[in-house]
């Protein structure tokens, strides 16, 4: 059994060390928020928060992660209420297929927790990688300058 903290939980789990954490959350957790996209770290829809820092789950052997807190999308909206970033992205109308869009916005999420009012090259870094089949990077990008200005009105981000 692996003892992993998932969104502020406790959770045992009976994989294989090396199981991807993508497929220990969402076959064996059923955190389906986190998607699968290309399966070698490339696409950013499988993307969560691993210790604050956003990082690829699809190639992640769960036995790297451990000692370390993991959150998923499913962590961010508490008690109904959206954060920030999902509120802007509602805001801005990002999303059209939506599939990518969890990867999204953990990424987006990741950069202002660390950057308040991130400015277009630090967005295009924060983002470089996440493909969204649909093309909304503008929106995408949008919706993180929206994002900044509500955690200025007292948001989380």
């Amino acid at each position: 059994m692996l003892k992993l903290m998932i969104n502020g939980e406790p959770e045992s789990v009976d994989a294989s060390p090396d199981t991807p954490l993508l497929w220990v959350l969402r076959d064996h957790l059923h955190l389906t928020g986190t998607k699968y996209g290309c399966g070698i770290n490339l696409c950013g829809a499988c993307t969560v928060h691993v210790d604050g820092a956003p990082v690829r789950s699809c190639g992640l052997p769960v036995a790297s992660v451990v000692d370390q807190s993991i959150e998923t999308i499913e962590h961010l909206a508490r008690d109904g209420k959206y954060t920030a970033v999902q509120q802007a992205w509602l805001d801005a109308d990002v999303a059209q297929c939506g599939y990518c869009q969890s990867g999204q916005i953990m990424a987006a999420t990741a950069l202002l927790r660390r950057v308040s009012s991130p400015n277009d090259q630090q967005i295009d870094a924060a983002m470089n990688g996440h493909i969204c089949r649909c093309g909304t990077y503008q929106k995408i990008r949008e919706a993180i300058h929206h994002a900044s200005k509500l955690i200025e009105q007292g948001g989380q981000a």
